[in-house]
C-alpha cells in the first residue's frame, strides 16, 4: 500500500509538471502576445451584405440584388473591392472557384466573399475575420489585374 501511495504522490507532480510545461510552451510560442507579427483577426464575421459592409466600413454601392447573391462595390481609399453575399454555401463555392479564373484575392467567410488586392484583403481581414484564398490566373485572357471588380462583376447565375 505505501510503494502505491508513493507512486501516486510522484505521478500527480509529473503530470502537474508536464502541464506546467505545456502552459510555458504556449506562452513562449505567442499564442496572441502584443510581440506578434501579425496582427490579431477577429471572429468572422456574418450578417447580411450591408451588415457586413458597415463592419467593413464600406458605403456599398449595390451592384447585384439576387435571391442567389448580392454584389456590392466597396472602397477602401482609393483601394475598390467586391463584397458579395450568398443565399447558400454551394452558390458562394461555385462563385469562388469561377472567379479563381481571373486570379486575385479572395477573403472567405459564411456566404459572403469581399475580392480585392492582396493589400486590401488583408485589411479587411482585420474588420471581419475570415479565411484569406488566392488564386493565380488560369488563362491568359485576364486583364492581369487579377481580383478587381471588373472581372467578377459577372460572376454569378442571374
Amino acid at each position: 500500500m505505501v510503494k502505491q501511495l508513493e507512486w501516486r504522490r510522484g505521478h500527480g507532480l509529473r503530470a502537474a509538471a508536464a502541464v506546467l510545461a505545456g502552459l510555458a510552451l504556449l506562452t513562449a510560442c505567442g499564442g496572441g502576445a502584443d510581440g506578434d507579427h501579425k496582427p490579431a483577426v477577429p471572429p468572422t464575421a456574418t450578417g447580411t451584405l450591408e451588415q457586413l459592409a458597415s463592419k467593413a466600413d464600406c458605403e456599398p454601392n449595390l451592384q447585384t440584388d439576387a435571391q442567389e447573391i448580392r454584389q456590392a462595390n466597396c472602397a477602401m481609399g482609393e483601394r475598390r473591392y467586391v463584397l458579395a453575399t450568398f443565399a447558400t454555401d454551394r452558390g458562394q463555392r461555385e462563385w469562388i472557384n469561377e472567379a479563381n479564373d481571373y486570379g486575385g484575392s479572395y477573403l472567405v467567410g459564411r456566404k459572403w466573399v469581399a475580392v480585392g488586392d492582396a493589400k486590401v484583403v488583408a485589411a479587411l481581414r482585420g474588420r471581419l475575420g475570415g479565411t484569406v484564398e488566392t488564386a493565380s490566373p488560369h488563362h491568359s485572357g485576364s486583364s492581369g489585374g487579377g481580383g478587381s471588380e471588373d472581372g467578377h462583376s459577372g460572376h454569378h447565375g442571374s
